[in-house]
C-alpha cells in the first residue's frame, strides 16, 4: 500500500454541502501536501480524483461558471 493510499483510507471525507439528491454526491478530503481529494459519496470505494491547490481551485471557479 502507498502513503497516498494509506492516507485515502484514513481521510477525513465531508459531504459538499452543495450534494444533491440522486447522482450530485460529492465528497471532500484535505490531504498532505495541501492536495485535495474528490470522490462520489455513492462510491466510496471507488476512484478518487486527487488535485494539487492550483487545480481545486480551477476546478471550484470552472464549477461555479455553470
Amino acid at each position: 500500500m502507498t502513503n497516498l493510499q494509506r492516507e485515502l483510507t484514513g481521510a477525513p471525507w465531508r459531504t459538499s454541502s452543495h450534494s444533491g439528491s440522486g447522482d450530485q454526491c460529492v465528497e471532500v478530503a484535505p490531504l498532505s501536501s495541501d492536495l485535495c481529494a474528490v470522490r462520489d459519496s455513492k462510491d466510496p470505494a471507488g476512484p478518487v480524483l486527487v488535485l494539487t491547490p492550483s487545480a481545486w481551485r480551477g476546478l471550484l471557479g470552472a464549477i461555479k461558471e455553470v
